[in-house]
């Protein structure tokens, strides 16, 4: 049963904020045209995630030939829907799809639902028997210290949701990896400065809340 959002969800992280879950969560759909025979090529991944082109080409141009970004003429032709709200079914001509690895990490889902204020959640083992498309690494690769990064944000962000608006009780951002960053200066993983940490315990709940607001914020900073 599809969901309708009060706004347009264009893009993953508008339909993570707008349904609290992780931009990791968000199934989206991401369109090429294969150059060789102009056939669409759909690749469903993590909104968390960038599409290699490199990788989808290795997988579906057998001919040597290349893959290249759609516009929206060429989308709405192949399948029926326009940008932003390209399901990863039902469209009205034959696409190439891909399901990106990266969707295993969760037990559910969200994609778009063929309109862009409409998504619908489902297993990543649903979408794939739905496609009937392979499970393949499409993803740009990440180093280490990104995948650190990731990791400490999904665990902070998963404690953050413990955090009342009121209350006298409020949770420690610490997950136990106690490294200051020497360029940032913060936490590796609570995103905290060391005077954040050492006057957590003397502080009140509004300025504890305060400070999960500022973790926040530099959580969903992009990195240079």
């Amino acid at each position: 049963m599809p969901v309708m959002l009060d706004d347009a969800a264009r893009t993953a992280q508008q339909a993570a904020d707008a349904l609290g879950v992780r931009l990791g969560q968000i199934a989206k759909s991401i369109i090429f045209r294969r150059k060789s025979d102009d056939a669409a090529v759909l690749v469903v991944t993590s909104g968390d995630r960038r599409v290699d082109e490199r990788k989808v080409e290795a997988l579906v141009c057998s001919d040597g030939k290349r893959v290249g970004r759609a516009d929206a003429d060429f989308v709405k032709a192949k399948t029926g829907f326009s940008i932003g709200g390209v399901s990863p079914v039902g469209h009205i001509t034959q696409a190439v799809v891909l399901v990106d690895l990266s969707l295993m990490r969760f037990d559910e889902v969200w994609a778009a639902a063929g309109h862009p204020h409409a998504v619908f959640k489902l297993m990543p083992q649903e979408l794939e028997l739905l496609t009937g498309a392979p499970v393949v690494d499409t993803a740009v690769d990440l180093d280490e210290e990104s995948i650190a990064r990731e990791q400490a944000i999904a665990q902070v962000t998963e404690r953050s949701r413990t955090v009342d608006a009121a209350g006298d009780v409020v949770p420690s951002p610490c997950i136990s990896v106690c490294r200051i960053g020497a360029e940032t200066g913060l936490c590796q993983g609570c995103f905290r400065t060391l005077e954040e940490i050492s006057a957590w315990a003397r502080s009140g709940p509004d300025a504890q809340r305060e400070v999960w607001r500022t973790i926040g914020q530099r959580m969903a900073a992009p990195q240079a």
